[in-house]
């Protein structure tokens, strides 16, 4: 007896669910973020700053870990080795910026001027500045601002914020990275467009071998502590 119409759709649906299942599993992998920065590992890049560094009583693990929860697809897109190359490679870029975690702000940032005033989406507040705050020294307006929103703070009028909370702090970092880097790494194009991401006008084109090199370097000795290797296009 033939089945009724919508009875024969029903296998077919389950095939496509099924299918759906199957690819939203590869995209995504069961590693945790937790088992690859452990405590060891993170505590090998703040033990590095000195004991007088205002970072190392602000930055944590734990602090981390809560702000990735907030992230799910950080550190568990693709296979396992692109996730733990993109660990590898955010790790990488706030031992940088940060001096292994010793600064929670940009030396001398307040005399810096970061307001862009042609960004009237997110317009600048008189008496605050938006120099570099947090694990990727944050910076500008266009940022702040769209950074608090996301996360739930007031960037604009209080981009302190970031430097005062340390999930929040955390939060803001990943925020850029999964609206910047995140793609690059994990699409196989290499560290060196996150580099690109994070200070390319700065840096790349033979603008600053010397701190491109640096921030290689960091991502090669993370990725040989992950057991990964670290890819290919690592420069910019």
């Amino acid at each position: 007896m033939a089945l009724p119409e919508s009875n024969q759709m029903a296998p077919l649906l389950v095939v496509c669910l099924l299918f759906a299942g199957i690819a939203a599993a590869a995209a995504q992998n069961s590693g945790s973020v937790a088992g690859v920065v452990t405590q060891s590992f993170f505590d090998g890049i703040i033990n590095q700053a000195s004991s007088s560094c205002a970072g190392r009583g602000f930055y944590t693990r734990s602090a981390f870990l809560t702000a990735a929860g907030n992230y799910p697809q950080f550190g568990s897109t693709g296979s396992a080795a692109d996730s733990r190359r993109e660990i590898a490679a955010f790790f990488a870029h706030v031992t940088h910026e940060t001096g292994h975690f010793c600064y929670i702000e940009e030396i001398n940032g307040a005399s810096q001027n970061y307001c862009d005033t042609r960004r009237t989406d997110w317009p600048c507040v008189s008496g605050r500045n938006y120099y570099g705050r947090g694990p990727l020294q944050l910076t500008w307006n266009y940022n702040y601002g769209p950074a608090g929103q996301a996360i739930g703070f007031d960037g604009l009028r209080a981009p302190e914020t970031v430097a005062n909370d340390a999930v929040i702090s955390f939060r803001t970092a990943l925020w850029f990275w999964m609206n910047n880097c995140h793609s690059p790494i994990t699409s196989g194009q290499g560290f060196g467009a996150t580099i690109r991401a994070i200070n390319g006008d700065l840096e790349c084109n033979g603008r600053n071998p010397t701190t491109v090199n640096a921030r290689v370097g960091y991502y090669t000795d993370y990725c040989r502590q992950l057991g990964v290797d670290p890819g290919n296009n690592l420069t910019c």
